[in-house]
């Protein structure tokens, strides 16, 4: 730590010291964008008032910002520093009061802070502000609408809160409020924090509705749309509000109460706002975890010191990658991206606030009870890790394999598989990835002689890894003209990779990532990768290896799927098929269904169709698209056709009789008879029972009776028209002047079938029956 500050140079900075050393928290220290002014909000106890005090730096001279309240006068609720259009680079500062009154005040060198405009932010008297932000140019916030009768349903006032939005705007000729715009009504209580593009809405601690404090709500004001998520299951809804009645808090959820009533309650201890837009939580338990503003929760690190005390203090601040976290007197510097703890530092003392670094992205700035101090990172994690991070990366891959193969309850760690000496793998490949990333940038160190035959094995997987980092470069840097030619690229390599890797939950979810941001990329690179084409009889071809294609039936644990949305790679590809390439959906399914069948028996549960058949899967897909046409009523046919199960087949087969396309009933009844016996004889019944009821069919007579089972006799074909004969209102006569019933004639050529073939029995017996002698003559007898 680099003392950059010891107050002196802050106006009244004795009384700045005085304040911090008095053993009374501030609960809340901001500092203005400019780095100039410290704002300390300090809820104390009696008889001490709570005051709000501004202090600025190198001594600035002018009039002193300060306010303080005493209960039960309206309290303090929020400070915000609103950018001003009026001089590039100033700002404002919005002080915002229980009863929605709001205070502009404007800081003026050599004249101090001047209140430019009072104004009220609630349209009602009784409301009260419980929770406010700054979103852009607009403000946010929670406010609590008492209900008007003194007896009112305990129910509906749990939900008497709602959610605002206000423009505010700071020009020449002063301050002006905007409309106010609701953003949703009848909701339980809300804090409100703002992300660049988002509002997080968190339950209140004190919202007491079990349901409710299950979930979060995300607001994209742009595409006035809410976003449901639960950081114990990701990503659960999304619903654009068009109109103000659709902004009813009880609306938004009435299609998502079932699912999160499963839910386990929210466990937050701190939340803040990182400043790539993501919500950070810390649970009661120690873990950090960021809700990204698309509704997927992502874990990050766990804090030493096992379940954290209500009262403690846990302070939170990001910086590029790094996330900075203090608790109890220790700070710990995290990689965001891959939960690294990269430094752990105990400081010397507990009371401690992150401030805003002026120009310096390598550091944070900490205000403590002596003063302003500086930790710099800019070569931390060089020092603390010499590694490359693909060094690491075959470390934690390993600790990955091999717990996964351990009989053995304890966890595994990078640590102890570093100095276990237990495998020896890893630190065999890690060697030699050191000296082949390094050679360049330090002399190459010699390898042993085993070492050498396996770097010279690797030699190939090496290049190409440089290369694929080669290219992550170039579409870093590439402009917007070529950046869709490295990304194709990129994800075609990317996709080949992952599929010559064990398909585990973290591979799946970043394949549905590139999926979802590069559609058509992910879908060219699947087709390169399994080799689909078209042969010359037009029939689609695939020569993937059979371990691309166990990759492509991977199905993870259903504890693993759907966390965040995430989907398995075969629904993955045939969600590309649909978008991209619809008529090929079909006979993909039938390629996946013939690699099934040569690798595993027709009824194993190991294998992929053991728990639920492909052409379901392929059908759940083709049921979540938004809209369904005729187009698609054509897909779910050939989907179920082209599995050739029973019921597929018989689902099929009702569903043409429901769209009345009696042409194509009579040709899939041709088809699909020849399968099985018992097949055919379901298949032959659900038409004779058609049969009954209309006149339909009577054009295909003669192409349904060779249709029927051998074993159906007359009695068997009269049972089953008697059943599904259509029940008349009058009596029955003997002539009736309907012409849609069914006469004993149109049924003659089928009982005259049926009587002329032999039966089942009869075959059976046939050869005794056609003896030439009957009875036998008797054998001779042996003397």
């Amino acid at each position: 730590l680099r003392q950059v500050s010891d107050l002196s140079d802050f106006s009244r900075g004795h009384w700045l010291r005085e304040l911090l050393c008095r053993g009374e928290e501030p609960s809340h220290v901001q500092s203005s964008p400019d780095g100039q002014h410290l704002l300390l909000l300090q809820k104390s106890r009696p008889p001490t008032l709570p005051r709000v005090v501004a202090f600025q730096r190198h001594s600035i001279a002018g009039a002193d910002l300060e306010r303080t309240w005493q209960p039960p006068q309206p309290a303090l609720v929020g400070l915000l520093f609103l950018q001003s259009p009026v001089v590039l680079g100033s700002w404002v500062l919005a002080v915002v009061w229980e009863h929605g009154r709001t205070e502009v005040w404007h800081f003026v060198v050599a004249v101090g802070w001047q209140l430019l405009q009072t104004l009220e932010l609630c349209q009602g008297a009784r409301a009260r502000v419980v929770s406010v932000c700054s979103q852009g140019a607009s403000l946010v916030w929670c406010e609590e609408r008492p209900p008007l009768g003194a007896h009112s349903d305990t129910s509906k006032c749990a939900f008497r809160f709602c959610v605002c939005a206000r423009a505010l705007e700071v020009g020449e000729q002063g301050v002006r409020l905007g409309t106010v715009r609701i953003v949703l009504h009848n909701s339980p209580e809300y804090q409100v924090l703002a992300s660049p593009q988002h509002v997080f809405l968190v339950p209140a601690a004190s919202a007491g509705f079990a349901t409710t404090s299950k979930f979060l709500l995300i607001w994209h004001p742009e595409k006035a749309k809410f976003t449901i998520t639960a950081p114990s299951a990701g990503f659960i809804h999304s619903k654009v509000l068009r109109s103000s009645s659709e902004s009813d808090f009880r609306k938004l959820l009435l299609g998502s109460v079932g699912l999160l009533s499963g839910f386990a309650p929210l466990d937050i201890h701190t939340f803040a706002v990182s400043n790539s837009g993501g919500l950070l939580l810390v649970s009661t338990k120690g873990s950090v975890s960021v809700v990204e503003p698309d509704g997927t929760q992502r874990h990050i690190f766990d804090l030493e010191g096992g379940v954290l005390a209500q009262g403690s203090p846990v302070r939170l601040k990001t910086i590029g990658s790094i996330l900075a976290c203090v608790l109890a007197g220790v700070l710990y510097l995290v990689d965001q991206n891959s939960g690294r703890l990269i430094e752990k530092e105990v400081l010397s003392m507990k009371e401690v606030h992150f401030l805003e670094s002026q120009g310096e992205e390598d550091s944070i700035q900490l205000l403590t009870q002596t003063g302003i101090y500086s930790f710099s990172f800019s070569k931390l994690e060089d020092s603390s890790r010499p590694e490359p991070c693909l060094v690491e990366m075959v470390f934690e891959e390993a600790c990955r394999y091999y717990q996964r193969r351990s009989l053995s309850s304890s966890k595994l760690t990078v640590e102890k598989l570093k100095k276990g000496g237990t495998f020896q793998a890893p630190v065999v490949l890690a060697a030699i990835l050191q000296h082949s990333l390094h050679q360049k940038q330090k002399p190459a160190q010699g390898l042993q002689d085993t070492y050498a035959k396996l770097l010279s094995t690797l030699s190939l997987e090496l290049q190409s890894y440089m290369s694929l980092e080669l290219l992550k470069t170039c579409v870093v840097c590439a402009p917007e003209s070529e950046v869709e030619s490295y990304c194709k690229e990129l994800v075609e390599q990317e996709i080949s990779r992952i599929l010559q890797s064990d398909m585990d939950k973290d591979n799946l979810a970043y394949l549905n990532s590139v999926f979802a941001s590069f559609p058509k990329a992910a879908w060219k690179a699947t087709r390169s990768c399994l080799q689909l084409q078209q042969n010359g009889d037009g029939l689609l071809v695939a020569r993937a290896t059979p371990e691309v294609w166990k990759k492509v039936l991977c199905q993870p644990q259903l504890e693993e799927v759907g966390q965040n949305g995430m989907v398995p790679l075969f629904e993955l590809i045939c969600a590309s098929f649909l978008r991209f390439k619809p008529k090929w959906l079909p006979s993909f399914v039938e390629l996946t269904q013939q690699y099934i069948s040569n690798s595993w028996s027709y009824s194993s549960k190991e294998g992929p169709e053991g728990r639920v058949p492909l052409y379901k899967r392929a059908l759940g897909v083709l049921a979540r698209k938004n809209k369904h046409g005729e187009a698609d009523d054509e897909m779910e046919l050939e989907l179920l056709l082209c599995s050739k199960r029973p019921k597929a087949v018989l689902q099929a087969l009702h569903f043409l009789i429901r769209l009345k396309q009696w042409q194509r009933v009579v040709e899939v009844a041709e088809k699909f008879s020849k399968l099985s016996p018992l097949l055919n004889k379901e298949i032959f019944i659900t038409l004779l029972a058609e049969l009954a009821q209309h006149r339909e069919l009577d054009p295909y007579l003669d192409r349904l009776w060779p249709l029927c089972p051998a074993e159906l006799t007359a009695s068997d074909i009269l049972t089953v028209v008697l059943q599904h004969l259509p029940r008349s209102q009058e009596d029955p006569v003997p002539f009736s002047n309907e012409g849609n019933q069914l006469t004993v004639g149109l049924l003659k050529p089928l009982l005259q079938r049926v009587v002329q073939c032999p039966s089942v029995q009869e075959e059976m017996y046939s050869d005794a029956l056609q003896s030439t002698t009957f009875p036998p003559p008797t054998p001779p007898r042996e003397h």
